[in-house]
């Protein structure tokens, strides 16, 4: 089911500081390139590094993520720090071209995680590289409002906010929406709500067909609308994860809940349900932070899971 890599749009190694501080790891950054049937998904890397996992998962200590072997060297380091990234999923199905959550942007003030605050960083050369220019794009999804994920919704223009993606139409589940227009923090109100005010956005259902190819899947818990991206073409099937998985540590510990899940238990109930679904099965799981390679196989291992890349 994947293609060879195409290519990489970019060939350059990075430092970002990380949310602890820490010196990150920076590894390749660029492009690859899968094919679902007839539907081609093409991932653009903003940000990829290592740091320590408990700011994210507070079970994932360095002797927690070191017990679990196959985590290395792909998600995991020598030292227990998890490899993870920010990236675009890029979708081309019955000749529409739709992106799948936007990263983390620039500009943005974001001081709570230094590695994201006010950056500038080549994201969108990177994605003209790999062949999508911004007004070549026709429709935005978000599995979720959270600021990694809707972070080029946006672009910085003249001190203010508008639209990256200017033909786009922009999908939010209304669900989604309201949870966060309820106490509008700033990346709502940099990266949501101008597309909002622009008349871009596209209200819809969290089981929402795009194509007959591409369609959204609720999943609520990490957040109230949270939805992760089905792809079914010619016999051939693929999931978006989300942030249903943040990392492929939580096959292996299914209980682990992040700190930014809005309702714990209900994560954990979905990231199960998910597991149980597409274990042992040909479905091409695409995890929406998983460090590269980025998509595999969940398969069983005794009482659990395992990411298989």
């Amino acid at each position: 089911m994947r293609l060879p890599v195409v290519g990489y749009a970019t060939d350059r190694r990075r430092i970002h500081p990380t949310t602890d501080n820490d010196r990150a790891v920076q590894y390749r950054t660029g492009m690859d390139r899968w094919r679902i049937g007839d539907v081609t998904v093409t991932r653009v890397v903003e940000i990829e590094n290592a740091f320590r996992g408990t700011w994210l998962l507070p079970d994932a200590t360095a002797e927690a993520v070191r017990s679990v072997e196959w985590l290395r060297p792909s998600f995991a380091d020598d030292d227990g720090r998890l490899r993870m990234s920010a990236h675009t999923l890029v979708v081309e199905s019955r000749g529409l071209t739709i992106v799948v959550d936007t990263g983390v942007g620039n500009d943005k003030e974001r001081p709570d995680v230094p590695g994201w605050h006010q950056r500038s960083g080549p994201f969108l050369a990177d994605l003209a590289a790999a062949g999508f220019a911004r007004d070549a794009v026709d429709h935005v999804v978000c599995t979720h409002l959270h600021s990694d994920h809707v972070g080029w919704n946006t672009t910085r223009d003249n001190g203010g906010w508008v639209p990256t993606f200017e033909r786009a139409r922009y999908l939010f589940v209304r669900r989604e929406y309201d949870h966060w227009a309820a106490a509008p923090a700033e990346p709502f109100e940099d990266s949501v709500r101008p597309v909002v005010e622009a008349g871009l956005v596209d209200w819809t259902e969290p089981d929402a067909r795009i194509t007959d190819e591409v369609f959204l899947d609720p999943t609520p818990g990490h957040t109230p609308g949270h939805v992760c991206v089905r792809i079914s073409s010619r016999g051939e099937d693929a999931v978006i994860s989300g942030d249903i998985l943040h990392h492929p540590a939580q096959c292996a510990h299914p209980a682990w809940a992040t700190t930014f899940d809005v309702d714990p238990e209900q994560a954990r109930a979905a990231r199960r349900e998910f597991l149980e679904r597409y274990a042992d099965t040909s479905v091409l799981v695409f995890g929406t932070h998983f460090a590269t390679p980025s998509a595999g196989l969940v398969v069983r291992d005794d009482d659990r899971w395992r990411f298989a890349s």
